[in-house]
């Protein structure tokens, strides 16, 4: 699959990154028992029952979370401006790159893309898996997505009314659309994520809702495909509606920690608030 990856320049935004080699002192000779030597003190026996901190796997959730915040607060500045001569009106697609380069732009900065990476997709990929971009928990040392979730952003309908797409022009976007007309851009999405497994979420951010247009909320599941048998199509009316039944709205800390401590092939779905 391939992506713009934010992390790494590759050409495959999945493929295993070199690891940074170590350079180590040789140990100095008989550093225990050499009484005359000046390592006597300073190293003991008890140095060598020392072992470096394990990582733990949510080292990475409260920057994860801070970089939420900050991406949440500089788009809801777009959500809530109001033009005094209404000549400005920030297009979905607008709205969507403030949110995804404020984020990489403050992971970079604290040094998280080593453990959670983003790839945001090409405009093919984006009609063809309904995804805007991917999020992925690496494994250490390879560097292997170990979970994903994959972000498809929904603007409030009058938004995405007065959305014109220029890439619509390209060639390459036309056969994409074509390939995908039986399916919706919900679907799409399910289908990509049900493909790699119960380790790949779907999240759908909403930009605003009917009844709150200026904060940011989520709908995230691995389990979306089960909905299949149950109605006709995923659109999103049904994923809407998954707000009226939840009486608890996790926060990005929660949802990250939801995610790491869930058992293997277990299902999850929750509702999160992005914005503060």
């Amino acid at each position: 699959m391939m992506g713009q990856e934010f992390s790494k320049p590759t050409s495959n935004p999945f493929q295993n990154s070199k690891l940074f080699r170590s350079f180590k002192r040789p140990p100095p000779r008989n550093p225990y028992f050499d009484r005359n030597s000046s390592n006597f003190h300073s190293q003991s026996i008890f140095a060598t029952l020392r072992r470096p901190p394990a990582d733990k796997p949510n080292d990475f959730i409260a920057l994860f979370s801070e970089c939420i915040s900050v991406a949440s607060t500089r788009t809801q500045e777009f959500l809530a401006f109001k033009d005094p001569e209404d000549k400005f009106h920030p297009s979905p697609e607008v709205l969507t790159q403030v949110f995804l380069m404020t984020y990489i732009t403050q992971s970079v900065n604290l040094k998280m893309t080593d453990s959670f990476n983003c790839t945001a997709m090409t405009p093919e990929q984006r009609i063809l898996l309904g995804a805007d971009w991917v999020w992925a928990i690496l494994e250490k040392p390879t560097k292997n997505p170990k979970v994903q979730i994959a972000v498809q952003v929904l603007h409030l309908p009058e938004r995405e009314e007065a959305e014109e797409n220029p890439e619509s022009c390209s060639e390459s976007v036309q056969m994409a659309q074509k390939e995908s007309s039986n399916r919706n851009v919900y679907e799409r999405m399910v289908d990509f994520c049900s493909s790699v497994g119960k380790d790949c979420y779907a999240l759908f951010l909403f930009y605003g809702k009917k009844n709150d247009k200026e904060n940011i909320y989520g709908v995230l599941s691995n389990n979306f495909d089960a909905a299949i048998g149950k109605c006709n199509k995923i659109d999103r009316a049904l994923i809407e509606n998954f707000f009226k039944g939840s009486r608890y709205l996790h926060t990005p800390t929660g949802m990250m920690q939801a995610i790491v401590t869930k058992k293997q092939g277990d299902p999850l779905t929750l509702m999160v608030k992005f914005s503060s």
